[in-house]
């Protein structure tokens, strides 16, 4: 685990050095969030709208916003850079496990994904939002995304191993726009046309979001937010077993 905790010290000590790279993370999920509220906001009054239980649309809206800051990890890119430049190899040659070289990034993934959570929800406030569950429900709230960080980040550094390739990791990254627009983004589940909300049921990412959800506009609704915690921490167990295979069998 020292050798984990080593390699993430290093991996953020790579993304202090590239500041301007965290700009997008927090830009592009506030842009969103006020668009979609400018536009929905008058259609979901909060006195009269039950699901948004008494607070603004933007109180819905958060978790897109929380899901698409965690989803602009750059650890992978930051794996390419150490492949093409030979750091990588001297890695593997080293005698460090191959759970400790997958581990290091996903730390400081995890480590960064609870700063920009914290953030983005202090700067979503003004927007008339509270959360429901407390100061504990807070605490999941930012738990949870950064673990989806995590996920993610797994996800995309499966792609730089097999591509080694920035410009293929970097286009890999536009996958979760579909999964992101396939959940119940603008309204509940109940809501949603029959044909979409087959495709949300099947979507993990769906469980994540109402997740998120559940902890801003309810007061500890065990039920509603724990299938996304059971998600994410299998997603996160496979990943981390697919880039432990996938260096083993590096070539």
């Amino acid at each position: 685990m020292s050798h984990a905790l080593i390699l993430g010290q290093r991996a953020l000590t790579e993304a202090r050095r590239t500041p301007e790279a965290l700009v997008p993370t927090l830009f592009i999920p506030l842009f969103f969030l006020v668009v979609n509220v400018g536009q929905a906001g008058k259609i979901f009054p909060a006195s009269s709208t039950s699901f948004l239980e008494g607070q603004s649309y933007a109180a819905f809206q958060l978790p897109s916003s929380l899901l698409l800051a965690a989803s602009f990890g750059t650890a992978a890119l930051f794996l390419v850079e150490d492949i093409e430049g030979g750091y990588f190899d001297k890695l593997r040659a080293a005698p460090v496990s191959r759970t400790a070289i997958v581990l290091g990034r996903l730390i400081a993934e995890a480590v960064k994904g609870v700063l920009i959570a914290t953030l983005l929800v202090l700067l979503a406030l003004p927007f008339g939002i509270s959360i429901a569950s407390g100061p504990a429900g807070f605490v999941l709230l930012i738990a949870l995304t950064a673990m989806w960080a995590v996920v993610f980040a797994g996800f995309m550094q499966l792609i730089a191993l097999k591509t080694r390739s920035a410009a293929a990791t970097n286009s890999g990254g536009l996958v979760f726009f579909p999964l992101l627009f396939l959940t119940p983004n603008f309204v509940p589940r109940d809501l949603l046309t029959r044909p979409m909300e087959i495709a949300a049921s099947l979507n993990p990412v769906t469980y994540v979001m109402e997740a998120l959800r559940s902890l801003i506009l309810e007061d500890f609704a065990w039920s509603a937010f724990l299938p996304g915690f059971a998600i994410v921490a299998v997603l996160g167990v496979l990943v981390v077993a697919l880039n432990v295979r996938m260096i083993a069998t590096y070539d």
